[in-house]
């Protein structure tokens, strides 16, 4: 058997597989979509599709993306918060993946009925950024980083919702002149990341008797 090389496992274990992975398929419909729109059209969140039963656009539809700019955005940021979360919070990370595109897809579905169509992974990765936000305050709550990190993400989405035109409102062009930005999925995205880190924060508080004795 062949020796394996230094630090060869440790380098493999600090890639984000599953947020590859994840980055991946929505490579795959954008590129797919950009020539066809089939694809797209089969997995996107589409209000009236789920109420009929296809509910597993409550997932796809966040891999799905209006433009290359928009996925670029997204993906891009998407990646690097994984190489940030991934390794440290394994299971954690893969649950918040599994779990963050259904309450947010469901809180647009029973809250917000008249958006009927929804794409983009921008609310996943603000629920992720929350987290990890939160994270770095129980730490250091004089440390600037994450919250700046987090001003500036969230400046982003409030300038582009009021400034939307068709084009994102700023940095980001969508494809479809009637898409705006989803203030609401990003909010849910937000609830659900500041919930994780509460139960992670919960999870790793000491269990048992307080010193000094059981009390009365």
């Amino acid at each position: 058997m062949r020796p394996v090389a230094p630090g060869a496992g440790s380098a493999l274990g600090r890639i984000p597989w599953t947020f590859l992975i994840v980055a991946a398929a929505a490579a795959a419909i954008q590129t797919e979509g950009a020539s066809h729109a089939g694809l797209r059209d089969q997995l996107i969140y589409d209000r009236g599709a789920i109420a009929a039963g296809a509910w597993w656009r409550v997932w796809t539809g966040h891999l799905v993306h209006f433009g290359w700019s928009h996925f670029l955005a997204d993906t891009g940021l998407f990646v690097i918060l994984g190489c940030l979360i991934e390794r440290q919070h394994p299971w954690l990370s893969r649950f918040a993946l599994a779990a963050m595109p259904a309450v947010i897809s469901g809180g647009i579905f029973f809250f917000e009925p008249a958006m009927t169509r929804y794409g983009g992974l921008s609310a996943v990765n603000l629920g992720l950024l929350v987290f990890l936000a939160c994270k770095g305050w129980q730490k250091n709550w004089f440390d600037w980083f994450w919250p700046a990190v987090l001003a500036i993400y969230v400046a982003e989405v409030v300038f582009e919702s009021v400034r939307s035109n068709g084009r994102g409102g700023g940095m980001i062009e969508f494809d479809d002149p009637s898409v705006r930005v989803a203030t609401g999925a990003h909010v849910w995205g937000a609830a659900f990341g500041l919930a994780l880190w509460a139960v992670w924060s919960a999870a790793r508080r000491p269990s048992g008797i307080r010193a000094g004795g059981a009390g009365r």
